[in-house]
């Protein structure tokens, strides 16, 4: 399947295995070409911790968090956090998905919309080679250290869950916090949608059935019974 898909299925994603880096891994490094021209390391930062959370302009998942989100990143000072712009997690009619990365990188000046959200936008090539080693996800996050081990991740972003695994992170505690997926708020999903345009809605409440099954019932339900991770804040890995 090509990487930048024009409809969304819930056959483009493996929701039953999270392929990302886990807590306790080596955090990929990715180079950054930015919109004047420059280049940026992700991994390049001077604060205690890195804060990664993919996102695009048609996810409702990471829209529904950017306030949250936005509130962290003004509440921790030594903290980076920074977005990875992804491929849109549901294209439509008025926003499609990338072709070439002008595609990409105007639909990431969307981004800023007045939300208050002044978090670094990185943005992904355009066949999303950073995006597959943090394990293609629409709205994953992780925490690295200094070290540039991850220290915390979610294959689904709960922002107030990202939250306290960063108290405890700076307090010098493992993570370990269970951080469950939640729907989008019916408000934001409705007005990611709009935004998106004909057809994405439409794909969207197609896979639902499989996406509540997945995610709600089985992803919930492994991290209700599995082991919280016990990664120390300044591990190597």
């Amino acid at each position: 399947m090509p990487y930048n898909y024009t409809s969304f299925s819930s056959d483009e994603y493996d929701l039953s295995k999270f392929a990302g880096p886990h807590a306790g891994d080596k955090a990929p490094d990715a180079t950054f070409t930015m919109a004047d021209g420059s280049s940026r390391q992700l991994l390049d930062f001077d604060e205690d911790f890195l804060v990664i959370e993919m996102g695009s302009v048609t996810c409702p998942l990471f829209q529904s968090r950017r306030k949250t989100m936005a509130q962290l990143s003004a509440q921790f000072k030594n903290v980076k956090f920074v977005v990875l712009y992804v491929r849109e997690a549901h294209p439509g009619a008025k926003i499609r998905q990338h072709e070439v990365m002008g595609d990409k990188y105007s639909s990431a000046q969307k981004l800023d919309d007045g939300s208050g959200d002044l978090r670094e936008v990185l943005v992904d090539d355009i066949e999303g080679h950073a995006h597959k080693l943090y394990g293609s996800y629409p709205n994953a996050v992780f925490v690295v250290n200094k070290n540039g081990c991850v220290v915390f991740t979610s294959d689904w972003n709960d922002a107030n869950a990202t939250g306290r695994a960063l108290k405890l992170l700076l307090a010098g505690k493992p993570a370990n916090v269970r951080s469950f997926f939640k729907p989008a708020l019916p408000k934001v999903g409705i007005a990611t949608f709009k935004r998106s345009g004909k057809g994405s809605a439409l794909d969207f409440f197609k896979g639902l059935p499989v996406l509540f099954w997945q995610n709600m019932i089985k992803r919930n339900w492994r991290v209700i019974t599995g082991k919280k991770p016990r990664v120390a804040p300044d591990s190597f890995c």
